[in-house]
Order: C-alpha cells, then structure tokens, then sequence
C-alpha cells in the first residue's frame, strides 16, 4: 500500500498543495476588516469571461461628471490569493474611485497553483479587451450602461503587488499608446510595491529578510506556487530583466509611477528596476516613503501616508491625462 499525500507547500493554513498534486482551499478567509460600504461610491458585478468564469466590479462615484476617465485595479495576493470581494481590495477601490472620480474596474484572475502563470497575466489582458469590446458597442444595447459616456480615452492601470507584476506586463504587451486597444487609450500605469524576484538576492532581501507580517520565505513560496513548473525566479514573469527576459530598450512604454515603502523586502530590488528603466529613457517616476513596509497603503487607505501616495498618483494621473 502507498503512502498517503503529504502537505508539500502550505500558505497560512489556507491554502495546502499536496505530493501527488492536489490541492485544498479554505474557502472563507479570515479578515478583521470590515466592508466599507460609503453610498459616496456605487459598485456591482460583471462577468468579463464566461470561459472561466471571472468576474470583474465596477466602481464609480455616485454623483459624478458623465465623461468619467478609468483606471483599473489589479489586486495583489501573490497569485495565489485575491478576489475583488476581498474587504482590503474592495475598501481600497472605493477609496480609489471617491478620491479620483474615475470609474474603477477591479477584475479577478485566476489563482495559482491551480492555475499557474501565465494565467493570471493572459486574465489581465483579457480585462482590457474586454473594456476594448464595450468602447467598441458604442452606445447600442451591448455596452454595459455605466460605461455610457466614459472617458475611453483616459485610462489607467494601477497594481498593487502582483497586480503590480500584472500592470508591468500588461504595459510591455501594449506598448505606448495601446494601438491594439483603440479606442481605448491606456495613459500611464502605477505600479505599488510590485511583486519582482529573481534567483540572485539583493541587499535588502539578504540584510532584511523579514517584515513585521511578510517574510522573504513567504514570497519564495508564492513563487513556488505560481511560476510555471520546472521554471526558476529568473522566469521573464518574475524578473523582468532576468537573463532569459526581453529587451525593454527598443519597447516604446507608456509612464511609470513606482511606490515603494523603504523598509520593504522588495525594496533594493524596485529601486533597481526603477533604475535599469530610467536609464533605458522610459519615463518613470519613483516614491519611496520611509520605513513603510510591504502592502502600507493597501491596509491602511485613509492613512497620512496613504493620503500622500494619493496625492502623487493624482497629480500623475493629471499630468498623464492629456
């Protein structure tokens, strides 16, 4: 008689990937946040692909001018977690909506291990041709009526972690201008504390393995999880300028806003991707704010911090816009 399955990895109880391969979910996850429900902001649901059933939830101020500009939101959770539902990610995209006055698209991908990378990156563009299908219906009965009369031309992608991830490649595949999108127009792309790796450790991972909550054990496991298999942390998904990755120098790129908190794990390793792009000549303006540590703005939204990140990608969405 064989032995039975092992746990092999396991992600805080919550989620558990066994030796002959199976996997089991918790399917409620603790969180002590609550819901906030602000009628400033109103929001629902829509399926953006039936294939694989995802879903995507609209936000938007509920009074508002009608030709409101968009910016989406990708949320973290190292690939393997995250919902649109989950309260940290809902909180924030109402925060986001009520503070920009843009109508914000918050869409789910799918999660590893049962769906590897590139999953989740494909997810993402499909999210933006799905905005692309509905610019394209005008104003006949197939477009959604929250997106009558919104500024398709004024876009914005913003990912916090691996969203972050996602929001770098989505930048690589559609290039500057996003001609394949037409109409819609993608202006600029926020990228906080994207989640980044690669096999050799900068100085900030060796000297400072540890966070009050995240730990660098704990994004090796993310990757373990996520990277298709056989793959090593140098994969063009998990080190944009990895030896196996794409030369960015010839890859024209809509701007860059970098937030990085300076007592992050990932910071040495955001400020030299920073770096390697300004030299390149793309346009890219990096934050760091002191001592804060990974996911501060997505915790804690209403922040003093917090408020500071949403003034600088305010003012960068400002000077985008045109």
């Amino acid at each position: 008689m064989g032995s039975l399955p092992h746990v092999v990895e396991d992600c805080f109880g919550l989620l558990k990937l066994y030796s002959d391969g199976s996997i089991s979910r918790n399917p409620e996850i603790p969180c002590a946040t609550p819901l906030l429900n602000d009628d400033s902001v109103l929001y629902k649901d829509l399926l953006f692909d039936a294939k694989q059933n995802l879903h995507l939830r609209l936000y938007k101020p509920s009074t508002s001018p009608t030709k409101l500009p968009i910016l989406f939101y990708f949320h973290g959770g190292g690939f393997c977690f995250g919902s649109r539902t989950f309260p940290d990610f809902h909180n924030l995209s109402i925060r986001l909506a009520a503070a920009f006055n843009m109508l914000v698209i918050a869409p789910d991908h799918r999660l590893a291990p049962e769906n590897r990378l590139p999953a989740a990156t494909d997810d993402a563009c499909l999210a933006l041709k799905w905005l692309q299908e509905q610019a394209m219906h005008g104003n006949n009965d197939k477009m959604d009526t929250w997106l009558t009369g919104v500024d398709f031309d004024r876009v914005f992608v913003l990912g916090d972690s691996s969203g972050g991830n996602l929001a770098h490649h989505l930048a690589v595949r559609f290039k500057a201008g996003s001609i394949e999108l037409a109409p819609v127009r993608v202006r600029g792309y926020v990228l906080l504390a994207p989640f980044f790796g690669g096999s050799v450790r900068t100085k900030s991972e060796e000297e400072r393995p540890c966070e009050a909550f995240w730990n660098l054990e704990m994004y090796d496991r993310f990757w373990r999880l996520s990277i298709p298999a056989g793959s090593t942390l140098d994969h063009p998904l998990v080190n944009p300028f990895g030896p196996c990755s794409q030369s960015l120098a010839e890859v024209p790129l809509d701007p860059f806003l970098v937030v990085v908190g300076g007592g992050e794990i990932l910071r040495d390793r955001l400020v030299d991707y920073a770096r390697r792009l300004k030299h390149l000549g793309k346009k890219i303006e990096f934050l760091e704010f002191e001592g804060e540590q990974h996911g501060f703005f997505t915790d804690n939204p209403f922040s003093e911090v917090a408020e500071k990140v949403i003034q600088h990608i305010r003012d960068f969405i400002l000077e985008n816009s045109n």
